[in-house]
């Protein structure tokens, strides 16, 4: 994925989300955005769970 940071890919995912709730989504982009939400997700759970294991690989350390 491009340089894309935790928290510009959780407002994407927002803005699609919000997108699809409210009805305004083309029917068209429908399917990509879709695939899109789906790889932010996957972009997201592999951020957090990285920075889980960083940050107790340091608090380890520190015991």
């Amino acid at each position: 994925m491009e340089k894309l940071t935790y928290n510009s890919a959780k407002k994407e995912l927002e803005a699609i989300v919000l997108a699809i709730e409210s009805g305004e989504m083309d029917v068209d982009l429908l399917t990509d955005k879709v695939k899109r939400a789906s790889q932010l997700i996957a972009f997201c759970k592999e951020k957090l769970t990285r920075t889980e294991k960083e940050l107790q690989k340091i608090l380890d350390d520190i015991v």
